[in-house]
């Protein structure tokens, strides 16, 4: 099945909406936005799309999309859940479908109206208390935030990083932002000043180690590479793919396993590099999900970047920034600083790099890691030139 899917598929078309915190627009519509200039961006017409791929949690569903979009008949749909995990996901299994003729040509996207309560779980009373949350939520434990704070302070106590390290990620982030006019903090220049003087969400995480709260949506089109060379735009290979659930994973509070910090990324990533070509050596610039800026060293650290305990002192001297940075990271501002779309950006950011298209373009950039949520079931994308 690796040799099946490496190189095979390319992403062709990308498209996106504006971001922003209370969009006029439904859900379904900036979906439809989103995959209709992905169509237009790739040339090709929304009837030649026979595939689609999901999150689970989306409110668009197929039929509604695929009629409001003008598509094709479908031969190929699925869905990918636990949100931030699932951004990779449904790229990977839209390619896996291409490669193996379900279909032809097939979108994946992601919609958000993140700004609504209603669309956050944790906001809401009644949700609370269902499955593994009845173990946490009653004893305050209320939000993500508060179960990644438990996390970092736990990779605080074992190998001693600091906020600091927590801030070098969110700086060099907000840099990458600044350079990008489509990110939420495009104008928002951030010193260490202000993230050290920034209130408390959960501590040891302040309010510039969060995502940010965001509606807006994004696609992507995938086909086969051969089709893909004589379309509009440079086709970017998708060389390698997987997902991971670890044993015995309780998500999110993953706290009851034998060692806490071997998060999702370690599973996933055996699968990613044994189906690739490439190793995290060859990696130019990477895409790494950051709803919380622990979750980068714990990526880092996963992914094979680094050995166990060194990833918050990978993130030392600039390393993570696209002038000169030994692995250049979330170069559109990541969901810190450019927008939190279930980590979906970081998918078409992986793109504009392979294009050179970037607005924190790395010189000669010609492979990028994109990976989906840490702490969640999870997947990733290596993607090559």
């Amino acid at each position: 099945m690796a040799e099946l899917i490496k190189d095979r598929t390319a992403i062709a078309g990308i498209g996106q909406t504006s971001f922003g915190k209370g969009l006029p627009d439904t859900e379904l519509s900036l979906a439809c936005q989103a995959i209709s200039a992905a169509i237009d961006d790739a040339g090709l017409r929304p009837s030649d799309v026979d595939g689609l791929s999901m999150f689970s949690m989306e409110n668009g569903r197929e039929v509604n999309v695929a009629r409001s979009v003008g598509l094709g008949d479908l031969t190929y749909f699925g869905e990918i859940g636990y949100g931030g995990g699932a951004g990779c996901g449904v790229v990977g299994q839209a390619a896996m479908a291409v490669a193996t003729g379900q279909c032809e040509v097939a979108v994946a996207w992601r919609a958000r109206k993140r700004a609504s309560k209603a669309s956050r779980p944790w906001a809401q009373a009644t949700a609370r208390m269902g499955g593994d949350f009845q173990w946490s939520r009653p004893f305050g434990m209320l939000r993500p935030v508060d179960e990644v704070a438990t996390l970092a302070r736990r990779y605080m106590h074992e190998f001693g990083a600091t906020r600091d390290h927590l801030a070098n990620v969110a700086l060099a982030f907000r840099k990458h932002a600044n350079r990008n006019p489509a990110a939420t903090m495009y104008s928002k220049p951030m010193t260490r000043e202000d993230y050290m003087g920034a209130r408390w969400i959960s501590e040891p995480l302040c309010l510039f180690d969060n995502c940010l709260e965001t509606d807006g949506a994004l696609a992507v089109v995938i086909t086969s590479t051969e089709r893909a060379r004589d379309l509009k735009q440079q086709p970017v290979l998708i060389h390698s793919f997987a997902q991971g659930i670890p044993q015995q994973h309780q998500t999110m509070t993953n706290f009851f396993c034998e060692d806490p910090l071997l998060g999702p990324s370690w599973a996933c990533a055996r699968r990613l590099w044994a189906n690739a070509d490439l190793r995290p050596s060859d990696i130019s610039v990477a895409q790494i999900y950051d709803a919380f800026s622990p979750l980068i060293p714990l990526s880092l650290e996963g992914y094979g970047f680094c050995k166990r305990g060194e990833g918050a002192a990978f993130t030392e001297d600039g390393a993570l920034e696209f002038d000169g940075g030994r692995l250049p990271t979330n170069t559109s501002g990541g969901g810190m600083s450019e927008a939190y779309v279930h980590g979906f950006n970081l998918v078409l950011e992986g793109v504009k790099q392979m294009r050179g298209t970037s607005t924190a373009q790395v010189n000669g950039a010609d492979s990028c890691l994109v990976t989906s949520g840490e702490g969640v079931p999870t997947s990733a994308l290596l993607l090559r030139r």
